[in-house]
């Protein structure tokens, strides 16, 4: 009994210490994704018939460095810092003859984080992340049926949150599927009332990473 008590600590130890040092060896991650932002329509305050600000779903890329703080085989803590980049991003709202909005826009975040792995020295590890950083927003100069639009690019703090599942594909390369939503101000419409100063910014894609 003593015997299969002792062979069964070394089994635990061996196996502890085995991810520790995996981990440790891989502590960066660098990689990108691609994907695309969804944004709910937004009912306009005031209008005189029933009318909404409606948007696209613009292709959009990020980049991310990555960088483990603490590795266990349970889970793992990571700081990492996203640059996430929608180059064109459709609005349309009004009619013909009434432009109320700009045809499009372009958004970038910025936002460190930290992300929480489960079981990162396994082939497959789900995650949630969590951070706070800038977003800017900048509106094209036209409205989207002609004439020039009154608003104005805009600056503003934006809260992170997302999920996601990493999955090892060969050696230190990795898969991720991912949910983020970028939760910032929302874009300046002069003539397209709202009602809201917020946003939720919804990026849902996929991408490699390289561990080293």
């Amino acid at each position: 009994m003593a015997g299969k008590r002792l062979c069964m600590a070394v089994l635990v130890f061996t196996t502890v210490f085995a991810g520790l040092a995996v981990g440790q060896d891989e502590k960066n991650e660098i990689g990108g994704m691609v994907g695309r932002i969804f944004i709910s329509d937004q009912g306009i305050r005031g209008a005189s018939v029933p009318s909404i600000v409606a948007y696209g779903k613009g292709t959009t890329i990020e980049g991310s460095y990555a960088r483990r703080l603490l590795v266990t085989p349970l889970f793992s803590v990571s700081g990492e810092a996203l640059v996430v980049y929608n180059p064109d991003e459709d609005v349309n709202a009004g009619s013909y003859g009434n432009a109320i909005v700009p045809a499009d826009l372009k958004q970038l975040f910025v936002t460190p984080a930290a992300r929480l792995n489960l079981f990162p020295t396994t082939a497959v590890s789900p995650w949630v992340s969590l951070g706070a950083g800038f977003a800017h927003i900048s509106e094209a100069n036209t409205l989207i049926y002609g004439g020039t639009n009154p608003g104005k690019s805009t600056t503003s703090g934006v809260l992170e949150g997302g999920f996601g599942l990493d999955v090892r594909a060969w050696k230190r390369l990795v898969l991720r599927g991912q949910v983020r939503d970028f939760w910032s101000g929302s874009p300046d419409f002069p003539l397209a009332n709202t009602g809201k100063t917020r946003q939720h910014n919804y990026f849902v894609g996929g991408g490699v990473f390289w561990r080293f």
